[in-house]
Parts: C-alpha cells; sequence; structure tokens
C-alpha cells in the first residue's frame, strides 16, 4: 500500500459539521488568525503520527477533518474515528470547536453521541491549569494526540471520574466489561463508516479496511474464543503465544453473540472494500468442545444495552407491539 499524506488539502466542504459559520473572517491574509492557523498547518503537515490524517479546505482556512486511527493495546484498535474541527473567530484565545462523528454510538465516556468531546484541553472538562487551553502554547497537533492517547486509550472506564476515587483493582472487572463493549461498537462504527463514508475521505476508509479489516475479523475470533483479553489482539504476540496454550479468558454468552453479530456485518463491508477474505468464512467460528463459562451478570448486562444502541443506531429495533385493549 502507498504511503499516505497525513496531512492534504482538498475542496469539497459540504458535508462539514460548522460548513454554516461564517468564515469571512479569515480570508484577510495580513490577518494575525491567519497567520496562526498557517502555522497550525506547517505543524501538523511536518509532525502528524501515520495514525493521525487531517484535511484542511482550500475554501474554508478555518475547517480541518481529522481520523484517528485506534492504537494497538486498546479496545478501539484498527477503528476509524472522525473529528470536525474549527478554528473560533478568537482563535487562538479560545480553543478549537470540535464535532465527534459518533454514528450513533457511545463508546467512550468523553464522546457523546450528539459529538461532544470532553477533554481539558478543549475547555470542555475540569482540569489544573497546565492541563486547559493555553493561547500561547496549546496547538491542534496537541488536542489530536491527547485525544488519541488519553481518551481513546487501554482502559477507557476509568476516563470516568467515579472509577478514579478508589483503588482501580476495584473496577477491574467492569472495566473488562466495559472494553467489550467499546470494541464492539467500534466494529459497528467501522460498518456505518464503509456504509457512510464522510467526503474526501471514501477511498481512504477503504483502503484502510482493505489493508487492516483482517486483523479485526481475527481479533473477533480470538476474543470469541478466550484466547486473548479485548483490545490485545497482535499488541505483544510473543506473550500472547506463550501463555494461550494455558490460559483460556472467560467469555460470556452475551459478548460471544455480539462478536458473531458484528463479525458477520465487518465481513460483508470489507468485502465491498475489496478486502483479500480467503483465509476467513463468513459466520464466526466459536471451537467447540470448550465448556461454557456463565459470567458474572456485568458482562451480560452491559453487553445487552450495547445491542440495544447498536440496533437502534442501524434501525433494526423494533417498536413493541401495542398491547390490545381489552373488551
Amino acid at each position: 500500500m502507498a504511503k499516505r499524506n497525513t496531512f492534504d488539502l482538498v475542496s469539497d466542504d459540504s458535508d462539514h459539521r460548522f460548513i454554516q459559520i461564517a468564515g469571512n473572517c479569515f480570508r484577510d491574509t495580513k490577518s494575525s488568525i491567519y497567520k496562526r492557523i498557517m502555522k497550525e498547518w506547517k505543524i501538523l503537515e511536518k509532525n502528524l503520527p501515520d495514525s493521525i490524517y487531517v484535511h484542511a479546505y482550500e475554501r474554508r482556512i478555518d475547517l480541518l477533518r481529522a481520523v484517528i486511527i485506534g492504537a494497538a493495546g486498546t479496545p478501539y484498535h484498527d477503528g476509524l474515528f472522525f473529528f470536525d474541527i474549527q478554528f473560533p473567530s478568537d482563535y487562538p484565545n479560545n480553543p478549537p470547536k470540535i464535532h465527534y462523528h459518533s454514528f450513533g454510538f457511545r463508546l467512550n465516556p468523553n464522546l457523546y453521541t450528539n459529538g461532544v468531546v470532553c477533554l481539558s484541553l478543549l475547555n470542555t472538562w475540569s482540569g489544573k491549569k497546565c492541563e486547559k487551553w493555553d493561547p500561547s502554547s496549546s496547538t491542534i497537533l496537541q488536542v489530536l494526540v491527547s485525544i488519541q492517547a488519553l481518551v481513546l486509550n487501554e482502559k477507557p472506564l476509568f476516563n470516568e471520574p467515579g472509577y478514579r476515587v478508589l483503588k482501580r483493582s476495584i473496577f477491574e472487572t467492569k472495566s473488562r466489561a466495559y472494553n467489550e463493549e467499546a470494541f464492539i461498537l467500534t466494529c459497528y462504527s467501522a460498518v456505518n463508516i464503509i456504509r457512510k463514508p464522510l467526503k474526501n475521505f471514501d477511498e481512504f476508509v477503504k483502503e484502510h479496511f482493505r489493508e487492516r479489516g483482517h486483523v479485526l475479523l481475527a481479533a473477533c475470533n480470538e476474543y470469541a474464543n478466550g484466547r486473548v483479553r479485548v483490545g490485545y489482539y497482535g499488541y505483544n504476540s510473543n506473550e500472547i503465544a506463550s501463555r494461550s496454550s494455558t490460559v483460556v479468558i472467560k467469555v460470556s454468552d452475551s459478548f460471544r453473540e455480539s462478536l458473531k453479530n458484528a463479525y458477520r456485518n465487518l465481513y460483508k463491508q470489507f468485502l465491498e472494500c475489496g478486502a483479500e477474505l480467503e483465509n476467513f468464512v463468513e459466520e464466526l467460528e466459536v471451537e467447540v468442545g470448550k465448556k461454557k463459562k456463565r459470567s458474572n451478570g456485568v458482562n451480560d448486562s452491559i453487553l445487552k444495552k450495547a445491542m440495544g444502541k447498536i440496533k437502534q443506531a442501524l434501525g433494526l429495533k423494533k417498536k413493541k407491539k401495542e398491547k390490545k385493549n381489552s373488551t
């Protein structure tokens, strides 16, 4: 696969979240805000990691669109996460406005279905002074890297303040259950992103899943069979190989069923992207002969809620039949 440019300039801004906000104040090439935005462009062009891609717009320099690839070792691995960005008219005195494209899924405590991103650096969450937006030093690059590292992290449940008060070990079981839900929702987000790609990223999306789709399918298989903890497929292959023959991770029935459904949807969409899936079958295969283990109930309840959200977002949730009037 040819190396992509992490920063690029495009023309079609018609589906941008902030397109309706007037951008006339950014046209003066001698203004301080114009010069500051050009500085941001240069920083992005030179310093973006290979896992973050940004598009700027020819006619609206105040707008950006970014996609972050979920990192290995997290329940978001190999997923795509899109953000629309707008520089306010008083930038950099105030931080940029950011909208997360959720596709109807709440897969992280800091990322809301309505697009709100909670982050101290954006002044949308409380934090120490050093964590807040600083007009003299903060940048868009810093925001994007913070979202990738601090929000889309290994154990996102602990982003919630309530779970940071006591020792983390107390909530490890709930954290693992949350990771299961986050992975499932990441899979369905991928399905929706392929079905309805954002403008200027349609080829990027297809190319990404042609290249990485097999990893998500293989991860579904490993997680369903209890060989790898959710989020860690391919993260440390040596460690996994050393323990896979002796350790079987408990997998709840509801999570296994969720994985089967997610796998089925992913397989279909990856084929449409042109992915080579000769080593995979249409339905997720779960090894027989292993004694099924029931979960402690936490995983089951969370996954049931997650599947309800998925069906609702995909338009599959049926309305309850109205009760007939008694005669």
